[in-house]
């Protein structure tokens, strides 16, 4: 049995998220798995890193699948981008150990949230970035970001319900550049709950445009409570950049 890992790059804009649903065929994973099945003549699974929700873009998502097929590589490259629709490109093909899986062994993942900072909005980049009019003040940010780093328990950060699984992750790494009008947030970290950026970013937002002190992080890791947090941001500014292994 073969295991074949793919790099994936997509335009989330209309399409449900990454995860397979039954009333609907506009999802990733859906996609992929209509056309890798036709191409090897069997009902084909494929793995993914994780899930991304509607809206969301991704640059270097990762997913694998196992097969029997003995086509080349090469050749599935070219026939699964041949027929899957133009906003999803698979950037690489490779065959990997049998017992590599694409979430189990996932080391840690990189997002990327862009904000564009004008009055004025941006035909170009609207379907990629959040559009917001008031001035943020990107030290203050800075600042507030690396509360972040670090082992917590991040329940206030997500639309998480009810768990017995652990919500305590890591992040490694904050980051937060401007580029003329666009503000660029990364987040480097072992995992990330439901809608864990999005909330991050929109908490950080309120810090920005100084609604809250620096301490507002601190305040709502302390409250373990998701009302305490700040606003979930649209999902068109996020990218899953990276995943690491």
């Amino acid at each position: 049995m073969r295991n074949i890992k793919l790099t994936i790059e997509y335009d989330g804009s209309r399409y449900s998220g990454w995860q397979r649903l039954k009333n609907s065929d506009e999802t990733i994973q859906g996609k992929l798995e209509s056309v890798i099945s036709e191409m090897v003549a069997s009902p084909i699974e494929i793995i993914g890193s994780g899930r991304t929700d509607a809206g969301v873009h991704a640059k270097g998502q990762v997913a694998n699948f196992h097969t029997k097929s003995k086509i080349p590589i090469r050749e599935i490259h070219k026939y699964i981008n041949y027929y899957l629709p133009q906003d999803i490109i698979v950037k690489e093909v490779t065959e990997v150990p049998e017992r590599f899986h694409s979430r189990y062994n996932v080391k840690s993942k990189k997002y990327v949230y862009y904000i564009w900072n004008h009055w004025i909005p941006s035909a170009f980049d609207r379907k990629y970035s959040y559009h917001l009019v008031e001035k943020l003040d990107i030290e203050f940010m800075k600042e507030a970001s690396k509360k972040l780093v670090g082992t917590h328990d991040f329940i206030g950060f997500s639309s998480v319900k009810k768990t017995n699984k652990s919500t305590i992750r890591t992040i490694n790494e904050t980051t937060i550049a401007k580029e003329g009008n666009m503000v660029k947030f990364i987040f480097i970290g072992n995992g990330f709950l439901y809608n864990m950026v999005r909330i991050i970013m929109g908490s950080l937002v309120e810090v920005g445009l100084k609604q809250k002190e620096i301490s507002y992080i601190d305040d709502i890791l302390e409250s373990k409570n998701r009302s305490v947090a700040g606003r979930t941001l649209p999902p068109q500014g996020l990218f899953l950049e990276e995943v690491y292994y």
